[in-house]
């Protein structure tokens, strides 16, 4: 007969889920640990790089570019990898609640991205009028300039990776000893982390991201996606506007005279692509791309650099963190308390 889960234990657990917090879960974070085996993973691995050779090579067949296949081929193995996360191992709440809380805050985000968007507009209209820009990015093949996407957005990401563990790390050790109580208030464990406090035995003792504890560094990395989840979004979001930007800039002031100048191609520009009813032509549309994926990385390097903009950033979500890790704290001492 299974063994009860007592009812403060239940609500912190179904509170942790509600916040994206599916590591801290330990039903969850079994089955993560059990997912992550090679024995699970390696399998998978193999059918997805078969599928998707396959795919590529039937793309490029059809569209006569060879430059398609390792454009697909690293595009559905970074799908399959992404569907395998969100689906086997439990990301998807963790993706849920960073879309809530970015499109929720929107207008609280926006002081914060337009702080960087001066400068950004500047230096990227810039690039936007220069042949050589022009040049490189439209004699891109599509496999190519999507290669180039992946490439800054990974590079973005790397950027993200080294400086986000500082912030959880430093969050961590806020949500300790007397603040704890103050911390978990409005939570389910409110009750006991008052009482905790008052006790003896401080809450502080515990130490779940010690790096010898393989299920704590689960929960560390919970803490770095959810950063990273909500990071990105907004990238993603001043990327797209930047894409929007220029593809109106150029309708509007980038003739077709210049264009053929720039390239040196009198037949240019050329229609989209299987979209040619559109007004926006392959050349404006290769480099409003390629400019919107190097703007998002400029802006990602902006925003791990930038001391005001992160404070700004992480000041915003670092009572969020903070009021996760004092759950956690109080939850696992509930759980030893009870064994």
């Amino acid at each position: 007969m299974p063994t009860r889960i007592p009812e403060p234990q239940q609500a912190a657990e179904a509170w942790f889920r509600d916040h994206g917090l599916t590591y801290f879960v330990p039903e969850l974070r079994r089955s993560v640990r059990d997912e992550l085996r090679a024995r699970r993973t390696l399998p998978v691995l193999v059918a997805v790089v078969v599928v998707a050779a396959a795919v590529g090579i039937a793309v490029a067949w059809l569209s006569g570019e060879v430059t398609t296949v390792p454009a697909t081929l690293v595009t559905l193995v970074l799908l399959a990898a992404l569907g395998y996360g969100l689906v086997r191992l439990h990301a998807a709440p963790i993706l849920r609640w960073a879309l809530h809380r970015t499109f929720g805050s929107i207008f609280r985000l926006l002081p914060m991205t337009t702080r960087a968007l001066p400068l950004l507009l500047l230096a990227i209209t810039f690039l936007f009028i220069n042949t050589e820009v022009w040049q490189v990015a439209s004699a891109l093949d599509r496999g190519y300039l999507w290669l180039t996407v992946m490439m800054f957005a990974a590079i973005a990401v790397v950027f993200l990776l080294v400086r986000l563990p500082e912030e959880v790390r430093e969050v961590s050790e806020r949500a300790r000893g007397e603040q704890l109580a103050a911390i978990c208030t409005g939570t389910p464990v409110e009750a006991a982390a008052a009482e905790l406090a008052r006790s003896e035995s401080a809450p502080s003792e515990s130490a779940p991201f010690e790096p010898s504890d393989d299920m704590s560094r689960l929960r560390q990395v919970n803490l770095v996606l959810v950063l990273l989840f909500a990071q990105a979004l907004q990238v993603l979001l001043l990327s797209m506007s930047v894409f929007v930007f220029f593809i109106v800039f150029g309708m509007v002031a980038i003739k077709d005279s210049v264009v053929r100048t720039w390239l040196g191609d009198p037949s240019a520009p050329h229609p989209l692509p299987t979209l040619d009813w559109l007004p926006v032509s392959n050349e404006l549309f290769q480099v409003s791309v390629f400019l919107a994926a190097f703007s998002g990385l400029y802006f990602t390097v902006y925003a791990v650099t930038d001391e005001t903009y992160r404070r700004e950033f992480f000041s915003d979500i670092a009572e969020e963190l903070e009021t996760a890790v004092g759950v956690q704290r109080v939850y696992l001492r509930l759980v030893a308390h009870d064994r």
